[in-house]
């Protein structure tokens, strides 16, 4: 082998090392390390939409191949899909909002064959009482958790169920799909057992440590990206607060939602600007990715609110991505239609659209020739 080329490939594997660094992951995937790169910088290229259980059901509809409330509205499937393990730490068949695991496996890789990205949250429930995800009744759960504790094992035993179900993603490549793995997420509040009151900053921290540790170095998964995801918070020290380090966590994100009448929405908008700048000014400085990994407005009563509310509070500090949670209108008698996203007919559909041609909100065709999974371009 010449000179030169020993040289070349020694500057190459210097220049990779660089630029995969700050990585939680350092032995992470060929696709999963390219993934985070391509996010990384992508805030020049416009915004990723994304929708929870987008696949699976929406309105008026549910498990039928090839749909999509988001597809049939503008054509595109979203470039992000949302999922939720909710039920695998207990060998159910489905999850928490009814998908069987089988076919969110098949939804996972029908996007990452169309080029998409899927992001996973597990509202797991209480391992120390049996309970739902938003049992508050202990304020020990966590602690107990920990090694030593009295659910230690059972922890472990629940992420060895996630490691099974993650190594039947496996894309028509070959590949072990890179996911977007977003735990003990919305922790600044006090609705779930790993909430803010229901353990110290320190029990979070060392929570978040062990389960990176474990599916990173002792399963050996790397595919992961892990998400950090607190919802309220004014200040960096605030949003820090459970922060469990630069080594364990790889995107920055948050979840909002606006909530009361359509005049709330200059408030909401404000909100909204407020955190990006916090959240950006942070992923800036720690080499992370910035995301909403959960927004919306329920049933969307303001017909303006996609271009009037939601852009004008992303366009000055826009993240990689933001999700808009489900469409739950799948049951024929479902008084509250519990969704986020529209669908056909909408009053706030032809908004929707406008802000899709007019602004920088990327789509399934906007991912596949971004090529996410591919070397980052220059």
């Amino acid at each position: 082998m010449s000179k030169i080329r020993i040289l070349v490939l020694v500057l190459l594997n210097i220049l990779t090392v660089d630029l995969y660094a700050q990585m939680v992951d350092r032995k992470a995937s060929f696709g999963t390390r390219n993934l985070f790169h391509n996010l990384l910088k992508i805030d020049s290229k416009g915004v990723l939409f994304g929708h929870q259980d987008d696949m699976a059901y929406g309105i008026g509809w549910q498990y039928q191949q090839g749909r999509s409330d988001i597809k049939e509205l503008t054509g595109e499937y979203p470039a992000v899909l949302g999922w939720d393990l909710a039920g695998l730490e207990n060998n159910r068949e489905k999850n928490i909002d009814g998908v069987p695991f089988e076919q969110m496996g098949e939804y996972i890789r029908s996007a990452y064959n169309l080029g998409l990205v899927n992001t996973i949250s597990w509202h797991m429930d209480n391992p120390l009482n049996g309970n739902t995800a938003w049992d508050t009744t202990s304020v020990t759960t966590v602690k107990e958790m920990l090694p030593g504790g009295k659910v230690h094992e059972k922890y472990k035993q629940w992420l060895d169920k996630f490691v099974k179900f993650n190594e039947t993603l496996v894309g028509d490549d070959g590949k072990l799909i890179p996911i977007l793995f977003r735990p003990f997420h919305e922790h600044s509040g006090s609705w779930f057992w790993w909430g803010k009151k229901e353990c110290t900053p320190t029990d979070y921290k060392e929570l978040w440590k062990f389960t990176v540790k474990y599916l990173r170095k002792v399963k050996k998964l790397h595919n992961l990206i892990y998400v950090f995801n607190p919802n309220d918070f004014t200040s960096e020290t605030e949003y820090l607060e459970r922060y469990p380090g630069d080594d364990y966590v790889d995107v920055l994100s948050f979840d909002t939602y606006q909530t009361g009448p359509v005049s709330n929405g200059e408030a909401f908008k404000s909100r909204l600007a407020a955190k990006l700048v916090i959240q950006d000014n942070l992923a800036k400085k720690h080499n992370k990715i910035s995301a909403i990994a959960e927004i919306g407005y329920v049933e969307i009563p303001d017909p303006n609110w996609w271009s009037e509310v939601l852009w004008k509070g992303i366009e000055q500090h826009p993240p990689a991505f933001i999700m808009a949670w489900r469409n739950a209108g799948f049951r024929e008698l479902e008084k509250d239609n519990h969704y986020y996203a529209p669908h056909l007919g909408h009053p706030s559909s032809v908004d929707f659209m406008k802000m899709m041609e007019e602004k920088k909100i990327l789509f399934q065709g906007a991912a596949k020739s971004l090529d996410l999974y591919a070397n980052p371009k220059p």
